[in-house]
C-alpha cells in the first residue's frame, strides 16, 4: 500500500462516510461497487469489506443521531433484532452468487428502490397503527402513526439482502420506513442507521469468520468514515426533507444503472 493510495482510501472513506449518513443509508451500495470495479475484489470479499466499514459508519452516525434525539428507538430496537437473522443467512448465501448474477441483482434492486423514492407517496397507516412521538433537540415535533408489525418483517428481509449485497441494508431500509411506514424522512435515516450499526455488525463479523475481510482497507477507509459520518449528521440537520429523498433516489438510479451495466458486460 502507497502512501498515496493510503491517502485516497481515507479521502474515499470520509466523503463515503459523510453521505451515508446524511441519507441514512451507511455508503455501503457505494462502497460496493468501489470495491468490485476500482479495486476487483471478489464479490465475498467486496460484501465482507462492505459491511465492516457500514458497520463503522452506522455506529458513528448513530451516536451523533442518538445525540439529536432523532432516532425512534422504541422501533430501532424491535427493526435491529429482525434484522439478525437474515443478516447471518445472507453471509452465507453470498458466496454461491456469480459476479455478473450478483452485479445484475444488485443494480436492479437499487433501481426498483431508487423508482420507489421518485415516486414519492407513503402507504396509508391501518386502523391498527400506533401514534408515535419524537422531538428532536432542536424542539421540532414529529408525529405519525406505524404499524410495527410491517416494519419487523421487512427489517428479516432487509438483514438477508443487506449480507447477500454488502449494503448494509439501509439504502432498502430508509425508502421502506419513508414510503411503507410513512416515518418522517429525518426520523427515518435517523433510526435506520441505528438498526444498520446492528446489523452491520453481524453481517461482518460473520463475513470476518469466513475470511472474506480486508483488514487493511478496512483500516483506511474506516478511519475516514469515522470523521464523516459524524460530518453528514450535522448537515442532515439543515437539508430538507424532500432535499434529502431526491438525492437518494437520484444516487441509487446512477449506481444502480452502472452496476447493470457491468453485469451486461461480463456476460458477454
Amino acid at each position: 500500500m502507497t502512501l498515496v493510495g493510503g491517502a485516497a482510501l481515507l479521502g474515499l472513506g470520509f466523503l463515503i462516510g459523510c453521505f451515508g449518513t446524511l441519507i441514512g443509508a451507511g455508503g455501503g451500495f457505494l462502497l460496493v461497487p468501489l470495491l468490485l470495479l476500482g479495486y476487483h475484489f471478489s464479490p465475498p470479499t467486496a460484501v465482507g469489506t462492505s459491511l465492516a466499514l457500514v458497520f463503522l459508519n452506522a455506529a458513528s452516525g448513530s451516536v451523533a443521531y442518538l445525540r439529536q434525539r432523532r432516532v425512534d428507538l422504541g422501533l430501532g430496537w424491535k427493526f435491529a433484532a429482525a434484522t439478525v437473522p437474515g443478516a447471518i443467512g445472507g453471509a452465507y448465501l453470498t458466496r454461491t452468487l456469480s459476479s455478473s448474477v450478483f452485479s445484475l441483482v444488485f443494480g436492479v434492486v437499487l433501481l426498483i428502490i431508487a423508482g420507489l423514492l421518485f415516486w414519492g407517496k407513503t402507504a396509508t397507516p391501518s386502523r391498527r397503527a400506533t401514534l408515535r412521538r419524537v422531538v428532536d433537540t432542536a424542539g421540532e415535533s414529529h408525529t405519525y402513526h406505524v404499524d410495527a408489525w410491517k416494519g419487523v418483517l421487512v427489517s428479516f428481509v432487509v438483514g438477508l439482502m443487506s449480507s447477500v449485497l454488502g449494503i448494509g441494508g439501509g439504502i432498502i431500509h430508509v425508502p421502506f420506513l419513508i414510503v411503507v411506514l410513512g416515518l418522517p424522512v429525518h426520523v427515518a435515516t435517523a433510526t435506520s442507521h441505528f438498526v444498520l450499526s446492528i446489523s452491520a455488525f453481524v453481517g461482518a463479523a460473520t463475513f470476518l469468520g469466513l475470511g472474506h475481510v480486508n483488514l487493511m482497507t478496512t483500516a483506511l477507509m474506516g478511519a475516514g468514515i469515522l470523521v464523516g459520518a459524524q460530518v453528514g449528521a450535522r448537515v442532515s440537520l439543515k437539508a430538507g426533507a424532500t432535499t434529502i429523498r431526491i438525492i437518494l433516489a437520484a444516487a441509487l438510479s446512477l449506481v444502480g444503472i452502472r452496476m447493470i451495466l457491468h453485469a451486461v458486460q461480463m456476460m458477454r
